[in-house]
């Protein structure tokens, strides 16, 4: 547990460039990995995320950035059931190019825009999105806090953070089976299909020097945002964040 009045985000986050590597390297069997992997479990998670969203409130003409957005799943999401507009943002091209592939196949290029950026430097103005969205990323931010920062920047008054992201399992059996399958098996799995063994390394190190479900919500309130609070899904493999951006 950390101090609450003494929030840090010391952890050392990630080399950004080789992130964009590995990620880059992934592309092409991203969305069959995660289907697989998670059995399809995935597919809920992002569905409660854009529940999340919708139970904030939203009017014709609100907007989401997708941060870190990779493949698209969590914009096509959003931008299918709330019927807003969003903009996809990832910094990892051959990520994005496939956004772009889905988002053409789906018809929805009226309804998502795609721009190549990177989330610790957002080209946008201040106070511009009714949501952010995070799906699976702030984790390979490396720098958490410069990139909650920018978040809470381009969000406008009220604005509202949504984060979903792998977590730790608070039942200790639970726990223990999931790490047994998240250390030995995904990995081994992940580098048979996609023919590259880093990644599939990378991702149980990353969730298990992350922060825990109490500590990250002490962290986006360090930031500035308030109402935060978070929902373990599954158990806690996964977890949802919130935050608003007061008015």
């Amino acid at each position: 547990m950390i101090d609450g009045s003494k929030v840090t985000t010391a952890h050392p986050g990630p080399d950004g460039r080789e992130v964009r590597r590995m990620f880059g390297a992934i592309a092409h069997r991203y969305d069959l990995l995660n289907h697989l992997l998670s059995l399809s479990i995935d597919r809920y998670w992002r569905r409660r995320a854009v529940d999340t969203m919708a139970s904030a409130g939203f009017e014709p003409g609100d907007t989401c950035l997708d941060l870190c957005s990779g493949t698209g799943d969590l914009a096509l999401n959003v931008a299918r059931r709330l019927g807003i507009d969003v903009l996809a943002s990832d910094f990892c091209h051959p990520m994005l190019t496939r956004s772009i592939e889905k988002v053409r196949q789906q018809g929805r290029e009226s309804a998502i825009r795609h721009i190549e950026a990177d989330a610790l430097l957002l080209p946008f103005e201040d106070a511009t999105f009714r949501f952010v969205s995070v799906g699976f990323g702030v984790r390979n931010l490396e720098h958490l806090e410069r990139g909650l920062n920018e978040i809470f920047r381009v969000l406008r008054p009220d604005g509202r953070l949504i984060v979903l992201e792998f977590s730790k399992p608070e039942v200790p059996l639970f726990r223990e089976l999931f790490a047994f399958y998240f250390a030995r098996v995904l990995p081994r799995i992940g580098a048979w299909v996609s023919g590259t063994e880093g990644p599939y390394k990378y991702l149980p190190s990353s969730v298990g020097r992350f922060w825990s479900q109490t500590e990250f919500v002490r962290i986006i309130e360090s930031v500035g945002f308030t109402s935060v609070g978070y929902r373990n899904l599954t158990g806690g493999i996964a977890a949802l964040h919130w935050g608003s951006k007061p008015g």
